[in-house]
């Protein structure tokens, strides 16, 4: 992975104590939009991870196979994800 790992890894880290604060939110039956934002907290911690790593592949992988070869490959895949993103 070309992303740097201790930044991915403190997203990741907060993302997932902002998911055991919602289901603690959710175990103590707290106002359904409370929860709704901190949901939002958290979807937006992992876009943020997602996006981390999205631009160092393309900036680390992408790159190398448009200089050695196979950049179609690496082009179908972010594609893909892009695709992913958009349902």
């Amino acid at each position: 992975m070309q992303a740097d790992h201790e930044t991915i890894a403190r997203l990741l880290r907060t993302a997932r104590g902002q998911i055991d604060g919602v289901l603690r939110m959710v175990d103590e039956d707290r106002y359904c939009i409370d929860i709704a934002n901190q949901l939002l907290a958290a979807e937006a911690v992992l876009r943020r991870a997602h996006t981390e790593v999205l631009c160092a592949h393309m900036k680390g992988c992408v790159r190398e196979a448009a200089e050695h070869g196979g950049i179609d490959e690496k082009l179908d895949e972010v594609m893909d994800i892009l695709v992913k993103l958009s349902k």
